[in-house]
């Protein structure tokens, strides 16, 4: 299994400057970065531009083909994290359109795959919870049947992460309507297409207290491509706020063995699902970032964590 990284920690590097660092630290994959070049930090780890899909000619492209193979490092997903199914009309429609333009970008880099959100518009007042998946689940399905087609018409996989984003901002209900095992058999029972699966992510179901190793078994022929992010609880946190604040107050990203996953059943469950192909790390952990040096020191022992269980 490959050990890669997700961009998204980098802001401030060149493409040319990332695949240097990976290489010379002996990774092997990479998700890129592809939010809309020059809009700026929609929210923390996000407006990154590793690859501006707006500006690839072909010769752009066959030269970021060129540099990866030279340097060993398989460009395994584009990723654009968004919300799809915002109430702003305007809004939703800039994220769909820029959506559409990082999966031609994946078709003209040969890269089959692009990582997202499915989005999720704010909670109703005076609706109850049922009455509001259901509502988001009209709007799903207003956006999504057809934007599986045109990743499917141009060779495309398209792996929703189950991330409930999940912020003060954003509170009760999340950015991101893809969260639960129920709600993601119901996404695919209505759009049951082979292009359409999972980026799984064991973190995310920590402080939802969901068994992320179960859910490997479940959505075994879904689950298209894995980032590596850990997930710790602040205890106090826990019992001064507890479960009514939705995991914003008790959420403490980490990366892969500053967390509670236990990463060798992850793998093991992988493997035996035969899933035996990247785990591109997510750095999103305050205790190693501030500077290029400090996310690469967080990143580098993400990897050595990871490599004690991969082969």
């Amino acid at each position: 299994m490959k050990i890669g990284i997700m961009s998204a920690a980098f802001p401030d590097l060149s493409f040319e400057q990332l695949l240097e660092f990976l290489s010379t630290n002996g990774f092997g994959s990479v998700e890129v970065a592809c939010w809309p070049a020059g809009a700026g930090k929609d929210r923390k780890y996000g407006g990154v531009v590793h690859i501006d899909v707006d500006a690839l000619p072909a010769s752009r492209a066959d030269e970021i083909k060129g540099l990866s193979r030279e340097k060993g490092i398989e460009l395994s997903a584009l990723g654009y994290y968004a919300n799809a199914l915002h109430d702003d009309p305007e809004h939703r429609q800039r994220v769909i359109a820029h959506l559409k333009k990082v999966i031609l970008a994946a078709e003209k880099l040969d890269v089959g795959l692009v990582g997202t959100f499915t989005g999720r518009p704010a909670t109703i007042v005076g609706r109850s919870w049922q009455e509001t998946i259901d509502r988001h689940f009209e709007e799903y399905l207003k956006v999504w049947p057809d934007l599986i087609r045109f990743a499917g018409d141009h060779n495309v996989k398209i792996a929703i992460e189950h991330c409930p984003m999940l912020w003060h901002n954003t509170w009760p209900g999340g950015d991101n309507l893809a969260y639960s095992p129920a709600i993601l058999r119901r996404m695919f029972a209505a759009l049951p297409d082979e292009n359409f699966g999972i980026l799984y992510d064991p973190s995310h179901f920590i402080w939802q207290r969901i068994d992320y190793i179960r859910f490997i078994y479940d959505f075994k022929e879904r689950i298209f491509c894995v980032h590596a992010q850990d997930m710790d609880l602040d205890e106090e946190m826990c019992y001064q706020h507890g479960i009514l604040s939705a995991g914003i107050q008790i959420q403490q990203r980490r990366i892969p063995g500053m967390g509670r996953v236990d990463w060798q059943e992850v793998i093991k469950a992988l493997y035996n699902i035969g899933y035996n192909w990247v785990m591109n790390i997510e750095h999103e952990d305050p205790n190693w970032e501030g500077s290029v040096d400090k996310v690469q020191q967080g990143f580098l022992i993400a990897k050595k964590h990871l490599e004690a269980f991969t082969v």
